[in-house]
């Protein structure tokens, strides 16, 4: 007895095909796009806020136009001058004339009531992302949030110091908890030690997992499995 023989699998039509390709082509084509579009915008950005200050007979870009005769708009001088003029400030600094213009200047500043508030929050933040460099959430952890049983993705900052640490029952760990899919803005909490798991994943991958909501993991291949070693 012949058996049946089972239907051929349907063929793909030429517009599943298509749809196929320009899928592939945009995976492959959007990231690099996005990329370069922040860059092409920050870069405008900061030529649009440092470009007016600079006189017209100084300004590269117009220079260049009236020697060649053609308007061209060269993006990112504003970016390079803004780079040179941060570092001079700072070699300015270090030296002993520089040290005491910034404590004249932070002495007139502080004596105003209301900026006083402002400069000063802004100048310890800032001192404290670019002084302490990358110790600042070197190790993503897990820590039950908003209840117990559910957990979220969390970077641990430093131990509690001060009188957090002093009040609190046990050791404590600060932790900044990101949202999905903007992973800037978040909550500070300060969790027992004992109740934070550490991840062996890297912070840029765990920051991977939070703004792809859960879609991008750390090994793509095998999510069950830890992380990839980096190659030698």
């Amino acid at each position: 007895m012949q058996l049946p023989q089972s239907p051929p699998p349907p063929r793909r039509g030429r517009f599943t095909a298509m749809r196929s390709n320009f899928l592939t082509g945009l995976i492959v084509i959007a990231p690099i796009g996005i990329t370069i579009w922040l860059i092409w915008t920050l870069t405008g950005w900061i030529d649009s806020w440092v470009l007016p200050f600079i006189p017209d007979r100084y300004n590269p870009s117009l220079l260049i136009n009236d020697w060649t005769g053609i308007q061209i708009n060269i993006r990112g001088i504003g970016v390079v001058l803004f780079l040179v003029f941060t570092m001079l400030v700072g070699w300015i600094a270090k030296g002993l004339i520089g040290r005491s213009m910034i404590r004249w200047a932070e002495s007139l500043v502080l004596s105003i009531p209301m900026v006083r508030t402002v400069y000063s929050g802004l100048k310890q933040i800032a001192e404290t992302i670019l002084q302490q460099g990358q110790q600042n959430f070197d190790k993503a952890c897990l820590v039950e949030y908003p209840r117990k049983g559910i957990w979220a993705i969390a970077f641990i900052s430093t131990s509690a110091k001060g009188e957090i640490a002093k009040r609190a029952p046990e050791d404590m760990v600060s932790v900044f908890l990101p949202t999905t899919p903007n992973p800037t803005s978040g909550f500070l909490l300060f969790v027992p030690v004992k109740d934070t798991i550490v991840l062996d994943m890297t912070v840029e991958d765990a920051a991977k997992l939070i703004i792809s909501a859960g879609l991008v993991y750390p090994n793509g291949q095998d999510p069950t499995q830890p992380p990839l070693p980096p190659p030698a």
